[in-house]
This record gives structure tokens, C-alpha cells and sequence, in this order.
């Protein structure tokens, strides 16, 4: 490996075990802890799970009585003489998987837990006319074979034809709609995180594919087990980085897997703290802006046919703090160039919610909406409400949804009222940082927090979407962990102390549950529409060529140039003299500004494309924020926020 490699990890991959080594060393788990597993998994989707209506009308499954069934024919066997460990984990994870959210997962115990099983090599689409090509874009360091390595066509999987071979995976995973579950069985291909996906049934992979040399060759590569990147959020803790997660636990964990095996050098600069050396000068062409998140951003300026734009790649919204994270990415939009924005999602799984949310403000002169979100109409649901309805542990404020839920016992209303999980004052309190023209870019891979992130920029008309599927993920939902809601029901409360009849009892093993507590709804036109199995669809799609896999998606960032192109640019910079009280404002392509400090109206002026300086009687520095807002044609185009 390159000298960039940390060491650790070239350690780690050298001595990866291959799948039938590690599997010797499963097989831990009592009757009775499968027991306890089960009825667990019963709480969660009889009395938790916000989507229990919708998946069993979407997807014509059962897994209530199917989790029963499970029960009953455990409660039949004795501790001599019990089905084999993996025919358990497989079932329970089929049930699982049956709702097609993966939000809502059955999180294995030791050992699978944090592991997962790799193949050195990583495959992806591309369209060729009508048909699905499959590629393989990037190998293990050091990892060599005849005539293989980025650029090969892979053609056949196990003697399967490689497109039936991806569609036969993905039936076998979760996923809210075609196209996500096409590209989780893509994904699932090459890397399968143990702790969700039972292990592969065959111990090793025969590939077929066309070499560098035109001519067809095979390769039988042995699946391996390693030890995955930790998470960066403890998602049990009881906090607001748990409570507030929006997060696709596969996809983040896949995405973890794929900086370790193919991006170590991200690892390294994560574990120095970022890069050393930051820039302060904007961009040109072809430059990358260092990030001091290396792990979640990846910023540039791309020359296209159309322009040179903004390029940013946000990896993860799972984030401690989502303040920081809105600071760096708001350094990096003042680097970039002006005339317009490329914001790529694209394999974002998702993570704190506020973050996804909080960063919409920097992008439209328009108030942010939150997405609101609803609790199911339960028992157990109206018990933790009430509970936490005070804030008793300052961790999380339940309050806003307790009322509908308590009088539901009365209406028999299916959900709760709807009301943000991030506070709209956060979502508002930067206001927009960038006024050129922004395109986003999905696929079916962005999911949770990411899907709340690409309804939330549809909903508010910032700019069009362009896909390169035909969905997001449509996950849309804020998921809690079973050790969470255990948690928030033995957290010490004022009134009425620790629960002493809660139903949450400790998973054996290091195992753990995830469910789906809150769904998400839209706002704006679509209010009220669910993003769950729905997701978001884009305005444009762009069907990935070979050219975008092998060159930096150049073709993706040349479509999305076009559609910058044709878009509208503003420039709105404001500055308050300290001494004169002035205010010196320079615009392009606005006709009018309209003044407010402390959002009461000042000063409305007509400009032209240039410098001018205002002067607002009384002077506006005794107010805590200034917000200068720009106009063309009478729309709100442009804001500008300041604080003396």
C-alpha cells in the first residue's frame, strides 16, 4: 500500500481472514437468548414502528405474525436441540428485511458485529444505449490479477449473467423502491456488512470478465472478514445525536467499508485532523479546496462545456456536531465559484438530522420549513411521550407530540400532530450564503437524513434535481435503536421516576434492534405526502456512463453544468461601516433591496448591477442581525445576513 496508508490498516487487510476461517468462530447464542431476541423484535414493530400500516399495504407482508411463528417454534425446541445459529440469524434478519426499510433492522451480536466480508475489487453501472454495463472502478491496493484492475467489463457472477446476478441480490435486501434495491444489490455485491446482512453462502466468488487485452478471463477470489471503521455517532447514547438519527445503518457502514478498502488515504487525514496546509483563495478550475472534514466533504471547481462551477461531495450527515459541520461547509462555498453550485449527495446515507437540515438555509433567500414528523398511535409510544413531555433530562423534548398522541386514545387517530425534529430557529439562523444557481444531485442511495435533505430543497424550489436513479432512497424517517428507547423509558425523571414496567429488556451478545419511531412528511406543495417508499423524484436523470466511472463522473458534472448554465445568478455582498453607519452593498442581476434588522423593515432601495452605499436613519448597528434581501422582477432572489 501507498506510503499515505496508515499503517494499522495495511496491517489489518494483510491479515483479513477469509469468510470460512471467521465463521468457525460463530455459534454463541443460548435458546434462551433467541427468545429474548424475538420478543424484543415483537415490541418494536407491534408498539415503535411508524410504518407498520404502510409497509403491510405496500409490500403485502406480516412480520408481527411471522415474528410470532418465530416465537412459537423456538418455545418448541429445547437447549439440546436447536436449529443451527445461522438458519436464526437468517430468518430473523429475512423478517426484517420482508418491510423493505432500512431504517428498521435486526443489528447481529459478536462476532459479526462491526465486521464485514469483502471481496478486493469494487463493481459499478453504467448504461451503454439500453443496457446495464458492469465495471469494476477500483481494487485493493496491491490486489492484482491477469489483465484486471479498473476499466474491466464484468460479465458473469457465479455463472449467472452479471445483471440477473445483481437483481438476484437485491431480493435478497431491503430497499424502499426498484431503484434502491437494485443499487443496494450492486453494493452488496462486493461488501456485506455482517452485523446486517447474513454472511454469503458460498466462500468464494468466480468472476468473468473481459481483460485489458479484449479477451474473456475468469477470476475466483475467496470472500475475506475485517474489522470495519467505527461509527461516528454512538447511536445508544442518550443524546441528541441519537435521538435526532436519520441515518441508513447498511449504507453508512458499506461507505465506511469503502473509504477503509479504497480511500485510506481519507483514514490518514482523518486521524491527523485534517489536512495541514488551508486555502483561502477561491478556486479555478481543475483545484480541490482541502476540507477540514475530510470524511464528509470533498470540495472543487470543475471546468465544463458550460462554465466553471462549484463542485461539493458531502459524504455523511452523521455528524456529533452539526454546528461544525455547517461552518466548514459554508468556508468552503465562499471558495468556490460563484457562478453556480453542483452539490452532490450521491451514496450519502444519511446521519444527524439537523445537519441535513440546518444546511438548506445557506442555499435560498426563503424561511426553512423543517420536515415535520409523526409518532404511530400507540400505547408504548404515548407512554415514552409522556415521559419526556417536560424535557426532564434536557436530552430530548417529546412535549410537541404528546398531546395528539394522548388524545388519540379518544379519536383513534392512526398518528400523532406533526411537528419538526429540528428546531426551525437553527434552521434559519445563518440564512443564505450562496447566491449563484444550485443543482443537486441524488440517487438511490441517498436515504434518511439525506432523503429529508432532498425533499426539503425540492420543497423550497432552491433548484433542480438531477438523478442518476430514478429515486432517492425513500427512507423517511427518524430511526432509534432498542437500547435508545430502553434508555428514554430508564432514564431518572422527576415525575414519574424510572419506569418499572418497561418491555425493553437487554439484548444478548451485543446484538441490537433499530426501528423506524417518526415518519417523515413533506412540506410545500407536497405537504403532508410521505417520503417513505416514495422518496424524491429528480426533475432530470442522467444515466452514468462509462466515461463518469472512469474519469471523475466528467459526463454527470458536464449535464449538470448545462442545467447551471440556464439558471439565473445573483450577487448580493453587504458590509455595515462601523463608523459611518453606512451600509455598502454590491449586487448583480437584482433590481431592488429591502433592509431589516431584527426582521423589522428599515429601508427598501432600487439598485443596479455595481456598488452602492445606503444610509438607514437610525443607524442599524445597535441590532443584533441585519438581513439585507434582494429582489429581481419583484421575486425574492437573494438574502444577505449580517451581525455588528
Amino acid at each position: 500500500m501507498s506510503s499515505s496508508t496508515p499503517a494499522w490498516v495495511a496491517k489489518q487487510l494483510g491479515e483479513a481472514p477469509t469468510l470460512s476461517d471467521f465463521l468457525r468462530t460463530a455459534g454463541t447464542l443460548t435458546l434462551a437468548e433467541r427468545r429474548t431476541l424475538v420478543q424484543q423484535a415483537l415490541v418494536l414493530f407491534e408498539q415503535n414502528y411508524a410504518h407498520l400500516p404502510l409497509k403491510t399495504a405496500m409490500h403485502a407482508v406480516n412480520p408481527v405474525q411471522r415474528l410470532r411463528l418465530l416465537l412459537t417454534r423456538l418455545n418448541r425446541q429445547s437447549e439440546g436441540a436447536t436449529d443451527p445459529e445461522w438458519r436464526f440469524h437468517a430468518e430473523l434478519s429475512s423478517i426484517f428485511h420482508s418491510v423493505r426499510d432500512l431504517h428498521t433492522n435486526y443489528v447481529l451480536p459478536q462476532p459479526f458485529a462491526g465486521k464485514i466480508a469483502y471481496l478486493p475489487f469494487q463493481i459499478e453501472e453504467y448504461a451503454d444505449g439500453p443496457d446495464r454495463r458492469y465495471l469494476v472502478t477500483r481494487v485493493v491496493r496491491d490486489f492484482t490479477a491477469p489483465g484486471f484492475g479498473p476499466g474491466v467489463d464484468v460479465t458473469y457472477w457465479n455463472g449467472v449473467p452479471i445483471d440477473r446476478a445483481v437483481d438476484l441480490c437485491a431480493d435478497r435486501f431491503a430497499g424502499s423502491n426498484p431503484a434502491a434495491r437494485h443499487s443496494r444489490g450492486l453494493q452488496s455485491l462486493t461488501i456485506r456488512p455482517l452485523a446486517l446482512h447474513r454472511p454469503p453462502d458460498e466462500e468464494w466468488v468466480t468472476l468473468g470478465y473481459t481483460g485489458r487485452d479484449g479477451t474473456a478471463h475468469e477470476l475466483r477470489e475467496r470472500w475475506l472478514v475485517t474489522e470495519n471503521l467505527p461509527p461516528f455517532v454512538n447511536a445508544d447514547d442518550l443524546g441528541t445525536a441519537a435521538t435526532a438519527q436519520g441515518l441508513d445503518l447498511g449504507g453508512d457502514e458499506m461507505s465506511r467499508a469503502s473509504k477503509l478498502l479504497y480511500v485510506p488515504e481519507v483514514v490518514a487525514l482523518e486521524e491527523a485532523g485534517g489536512p495541514a496546509d488551508l486555502t483561502t483563495e477561491r478556486a479555478a478550475a481543475g483545484q480541490d479546496i482541502p476540507s477540514t472534514l475530510p470524511g464528509f466533504f470533498r470540495a472543487r471547481a470543475v471546468g465544463t462545456p458550460s462554465g466553471t462551477f462549484g463542485h461539493i461531495r458531502v459524504f455523511s450527515f452523521n455528524t456529533m456536531d452539526p454546528d461544525a459541520f455547517v461552518t466548514e461547509f459554508v468556508r468552503l462555498l465562499g471558495l468556490i465559484p460563484r457562478a453556480g453550485l453542483i452539490l452532490d449527495v450521491r451514496g450519502n446515507g444519511g446521519g444527524h438530522i439537523h445537519a441535513s437540515e440546518f444546511l438548506l438555509q445557506t442555499l435560498t433567500p426563503r424561511r426553512v420549513v423543517p420536515e415535520p414528523v409523526q409518532f404511530i398511535s400507540t400505547p408504548l409510544n404515548l407512554r415514552i411521550c409522556r415521559r419526556h413531555a417536560t424535557n426532564p433530562t434536557r436530552q430530548i423534548d417529546l412535549g410537541p407530540w404528546f398531546a395528539s398522541l394522548e388524545q388519540s386514545v379518544e379519536t383513534g387517530a392512526t398518528f400523532s400532530a406533526t411537528f419538526p425534529i429540528t428546531p426551525e430557529a437553527g434552521a434559519n439562523a445563518l440564512g443564505q450564503q450562496y447566491h449563484g444557481p444550485v443543482v443537486l444531485v441524488t440517487d438511490a442511495r441517498c436515504y434518511s437524513a439525506t432523503d429529508i435533505f432532498a425533499a426539503g430543497f425540492q420543497d423550497h424550489g432552491i433548484g433542480p434535481v438531477l438523478g442518476t436513479d430514478d429515486n432517492t432512497g425513500a427512507g423517511g424517517a427518524n430511526v432509534w435503536t432498542h437500547a435508545l428507547l430502553k434508555s428514554l423509558l430508564e432514564a431518572p425523571a422527576p415525575d414519574p421516576g424510572p419506569d418499572p414496567e418497561s418491555p425493553y429488556r437487554p439484548l444478548p451478545g451485543g446484538a441490537n434492534l433499530r426501528v423506524a419511531i417518526r415518519r417523515t412528511v413533506r412540506v410545500g406543495a407536497l405537504a403532508g405526502t410521505p417520503v417513505e417508499d416514495l422518496g424524491v423524484v429528480p426533475d432530470f436523470r442522467h444515466h452514468l456512463t462509462r466515461t463518469d466511472l472512469l474519469h471523475d463522473n466528467a459526463d454527470l458534472v458536464a449535464r449538470a453544468g448545462e442545467l447551471l448554465a440556464g439558471l439565473p445568478s445573483y450577487v448580493l455582498d453587504a458590509a455595515l461601516d462601523g463608523q459611518s453607519g453606512a451600509l455598502a452593498v454590491r449586487t448583480s442581476g437584482l433590481d431592488r433591496v429591502d433592509v431589516f434588522a431584527d426582521d423589522r423593515p428599515r429601508l427598501s432601495a432600487d439598485v443596479a448591477d455595481g456598488d452602492t452605499t445606503l444610509t438607514v436613519t437610525p443607524a442599524l448597528a445597535p441590532a443584533d442581525r441585519i438581513r439585507v434581501d434582494g429582489y429581481a422582477a419583484g421575486a425574492l432572489v437573494a438574502s444577505r445576513s449580517l451581525r455588528p
